[in-house]
């Protein structure tokens, strides 16, 4: 995470984005980011292919070795980037899979929540995925390092500490999870997809789509065909974030679209995040929602997503959560 210099929401303020660093100097350590470190490995465009009349070409996309610093909620937001880029359905995205593999963690110690955030309440306020560990302060930087070739980059000079990675361990507003169980009932009993619950989000959300696309663990896209003005058999496929609350994402043709109200749009959002995946993958895989809150920091709106799961719950009845 870097700083981005008079580019924040408001006037004369900052924004944090993940970047190239060449020193730590440059590491933003004190603040979460606000945009997601899924760039990574899932950028926001990217070309699929080239097409030069029937013959198709895959990019050739220079991939070197990185490491990425992440808090543990986004090394667990990598595992469900992992799970539906790598073993959804049979298939391995390519280019996914070419940048995943070139991939090292280094865990940024997070002993204090940061706003909005619930990794606690998720199961995602510990990893033991990362290659190094980090525990900066004001004076110095302790380091754990697990891989002999992340090791071998400290430097020669550094003292020998003993150093433990610690984890938050209580969120400033727990979120409770619906129980799938419940979850599963109310949706059989066809009240929950129209229950009056989510009308309240088709007067508030505005489908901007920041949610979806600050979140670490969204992963839908769109594609499109953009040929050459000279030649129409030369061009490429191209792809670029999307998500369910961006307007036109569900547009079929004929002119027909599902979940054409906000309301619906949330949730499906919210199903998605803390039921539909976990039914999907196994209890073991977790729920896709990871807990980093940049939703809520982000949302123009001030919607809040972890008062929506909050809500859900309520609205299903206390069975306790999954």
């Amino acid at each position: 995470p870097v700083r981005l210099p008079g580019r924040g929401r408001f006037s004369d303020s900052d924004r944090v984005r993940y970047g190239t660093v060449q020193n730590w100097a440059d590491v933003v350590w004190q603040r979460k980011s606000d945009f997601s470190p899924k760039v990574v490995v899932f950028p926001v465009n990217e070309t699929v292919w080239h097409f030069v009349g029937d013959r198709v070409i895959e990019p050739d996309v220079a991939v070197r070795p990185t490491l990425v610093l992440l808090r543990a909620c986004d090394i667990h937001g990598f595992s469900r980037l992992d799970q539906m880029f790598l073993r959804n359905g049979g298939h391995v995205d390519p280019l996914y899979a070419r940048r995943r593999e070139q991939v090292r963690f280094g865990l940024l110690e997070c002993r204090e929540p940061f706003d909005n955030c619930f990794c606690v309440s998720m199961g995602t306020n510990r990893t033991d995925t990362w290659d190094l560990a980090i525990r900066p302060t004001d004076t110095q930087v302790w380091v754990s390092a697990r891989e002999a070739s992340v090791r071998d980059c400290l430097p020669p000079e550094a003292a020998p500490a003993e150093f433990v990675p610690e984890y938050v361990t209580a969120d400033r507003v727990p979120v409770r999870v619906p129980d799938a169980a419940r979850t599963a009932r109310a949706i059989r009993d066809e009240h929950l997809f129209e229950h009056p619950f989510w009308n309240e989000y088709d007067r508030r959300c505005i489908a901007c789509g920041r949610c979806n696309t600050s979140c670490v663990t969204c992963t839908c896209f769109s594609t499109d065909d953009v040929v050459s003005d000279d030649n129409p058999t030369v061009g490429e496929r191209r792809r670029a974030w999307a998500g369910c609350h961006i307007d036109r994402f569900t547009g079929m043709a004929g002119g027909h679209s599902l979940r054409e109200k906000n309301g619906a749009r949330m949730r499906f959002k919210t199903m998605h995040k803390v039921y539909d995946y976990r039914l999907r993958f196994g209890a073991q895989a977790g729920h896709m929602c990871v807990g980093c809150g940049r939703c809520d920091d982000q949302c123009p709106q001030y919607i809040s997503f972890s008062t929506c799961i909050n809500r859900l719950y309520d609205l299903l009845g206390d069975g306790g959560s999954a």
